[in-house]
């Protein structure tokens, strides 16, 4: 399975990004998909989940409101940013797995490499 993030860049505060996640490969064994991020300094933490059957999603106390999670019929995840804050500077990383559980990181199989998102105040 291979994650590929875009998306990324540098905007004010007050903006909007909307990052995208594209996977592909032998994905019959996954079921959600989740993002992450990590700030400069900062371990990494949790931003939100979407899994597939049914359609939840789930967002960290931070972002719910802001961020809104989508998927396409082609596998490709979008975490749409609203809102943003200089404290939302971080990179950004999706990954995706099979099973129970949301937001620990060691449930995640697969990674991406990671999307710079940079707000300025």
């Amino acid at each position: 399975v291979q994650l590929v993030e875009s998306g990324g860049g540098l905007v004010q505060a007050g903006g909007s990004l909307r990052l995208s996640c594209a996977a592909s490969g032998p994905m019959d064994s996954m079921d959600s998909m989740g993002w992450f991020r990590q700030a400069p300094g900062k371990e990494r933490e949790f931003v939100a989940s979407i899994s597939w059957n049914p359609r939840t999603t789930y967002y960290a106390r931070s972002v719910k409101g802001r961020f809104t999670l989508s998927r396409d019929f082609e596998n490709t995840v979008y975490l749409r940013m609203d809102g943003l804050k200089p404290e939302d500077t971080a990179v950004y990383y999706c990954a995706i797995k099979r099973g129970p559980g949301v937001s620990a990181e060691n449930l995640y199989t697969y990674w991406g490499q990671g999307t710079q998102v940079t707000v300025s105040s």
